[in-house]
Parts: structure tokens; sequence; C-alpha cells
């Protein structure tokens, strides 16, 4: 697995061996980046399941300042870590070794990007979206990504989120989010 584009682009990214995490895969991955930017003009990133940290680092490399990323697993951890020292980027990569769930009110200001990924088998988006809305954690013009399996279905509204796009990759689902009464625009201009 390699990082897409932006300043780290071509990069090996390290991952842990097993089905532990589920990597989102590069196509799919480059359609969610190509939809919503492609590229940052600075911002936070919350990757609430970060797995391998593949999310945060693509953000990274294309612009995003800082990523907050959760992930339990400590296998996991030891290669985000390793991952972010390789790429020097330990004053804007933030490791949790956290549940995402239990932990968020730790959590301080807004974020521009919001990232759901987490195993199918553990899935609480609904619930993960209410709570993340009740703290005000997507900012204004913010968006909430969702991947999940493609026959998983979630409300159109939750809290003060709307659905405003869903895309298709294979078994893939992706659902974007925004506040509600916030439009995004039909280009898919920068953060």
């Amino acid at each position: 697995m390699r990082i897409i584009a932006g300043k780290l682009r071509s990069l090996k990214i390290e991952t842990i061996e097993g089905e532990k995490t589920r990597p989102t895969a590069d196509r799919v991955k480059e359609a969610v980046f190509s939809s919503i930017g492609p590229y940052f003009y600075g911002g936070k990133m919350l990757d609430c399941y970060a797995g391998s940290g593949n999310i945060g680092f693509e953000a990274l490399s294309r612009g995003i300042d800082e990523v907050d990323g959760f992930e339990i697993d400590s296998k996991a951890c030891a290669c985000i870590k390793a991952n972010v020292k390789r790429f020097k980027l330990e004053n804007q990569y933030h490791l949790h070794q956290k549940d995402v769930m239990t932990h968020l009110d730790e959590l301080k200001g807004e974020y521009d990007l919001i990232y759901l990924d987490p195993p199918y088998a553990k899935q609480q988006n609904e619930k993960l979206m209410t709570m993340i809305a009740k703290r005000k954690l997507l900012s204004e013009e913010g968006i909430l990504i969702v991947e999940s399996r493609k026959e998983d279905e979630f409300k159109e509204e939750i809290a003060d989120l709307r659905c405003y796009k869903k895309a298709y990759y294979g078994i893939t689902k992706i659902s974007y989010y925004e506040r509600n009464g916030y439009e995004k625009s039909n280009d898919s201009g920068n953060l």
C-alpha cells in the first residue's frame, strides 16, 4: 500500500500482517480524496479507526495540517508509530491508543475532515456520528465520511448531520455527511 498523491507520494505504508486491519483499497482512497479535494489548505482530521494510518497519512500528504488517529490494537499502533517516524510526521500525526467511543470527550476543537471506517463486525456508526454531532466536532464546512459495506444503511439525517452523497466501489460504500444548514457546492472544491 502506498500514499497516492501529495508531498509523500509513492511512499510505502507499512501495515500489520493478517486481517486485524482492513486498509482502504487504493482505488477507493483515490476516489474519496478526488471527491473532497483532492488537496487541502490546512485543517484538522479525525480518523476514528486508524488501522494502518492509511487515510490519515494520505490526508497529511495532501495538505491537512494535523491528524488525530484513534486505534486500540497494539500491533496496529506500533505500525502507525513506525510510519509516523519514517515519514517524519511526529508533530502532525497524533496517535491515541484508545477506543474512540469512550474517549471522544477528550478532543478539543473542530475537525475539517472526520473519517469512520470501523471493523465491519463492530460498526456503531450512527451512535458515533450522533456523539460527534452533539460535541460539535465537525467544523461548519467540514465533511464526515463513513466507509462501510455496500449493503449497510444509515439514516439520511443524524443529529445535525445530513448525508449529501453516496458512492459505491465493489463491496464498499462511502457515505458523505455535512452539517445541516451548510450546502456543499456541486463542484469538488478544497476544504
